[in-house]
């Protein structure tokens, strides 16, 4: 099991087929803390990997604890998010080092499918992950993860065996 803090956008209303990444804010309803459980194995078990399925089990991609909205911040573009196992932190970085802005992936993924208000993105993660390490660390029973955002709060999460 791997972890990977991320922002996660709550769409406030219809997109779709947006022409720019201009006014993507104003399809945002809120923001809110994200942790993308990872089963490795399952991810990267065949020839061609097939990312999602490893992150598709019950109780995956927890969200919370609040959700605020973007104008609460000084610069929602900006954020920083962190993570930490049994109290090492293991992730941190910020939004504005992303691959991708909030209204660049919602432009992106207006152009294939509709998002409706209640859909989440998960907008991508800072480096840190435990199967790039090396040797690779995995979450383990008793492992306290907890995940932070700037402005939104912390979700804590100790791990059983299943």
């Amino acid at each position: 099991m791997d972890w990977e803090a991320e922002l996660v956008v709550v769409i406030g209303k219809e997109a779709h087929n947006l022409d720019s990444t201009e006014n993507g804010w104003d399809y945002v309803a809120g923001l809110t803390v994200g942790q993308d459980l990872s089963d490795r194995v399952v991810q990267l078990r065949d020839q061609i990997p097939q990312l999602s399925l490893g992150k598709s089990f019950p109780g995956f991609s927890p969200t919370g604890p609040w959700l605020v909205t973007p104008d609460e911040f000084a610069n929602p573009d900006d954020v920083e998010l962190s993570c930490a196992v049994n109290g090492d932190t293991k992730q941190k970085g910020r939004t504005s080092d992303l691959h991708f802005s909030v209204p660049a992936l919602i432009a992106e993924l207006s152009t294939v499918v509709v998002l409706y208000p209640g859909d989440v993105i998960f907008t991508g993660t800072p480096s840190g992950v435990g199967f790039t390490r090396i040797p690779p660390v995995y979450l383990a029973a008793g492992d306290e993860l907890v995940t932070t955002i700037e402005g939104i709060g912390e979700m804590r999460h100790t791990f059983v065996t299943a």
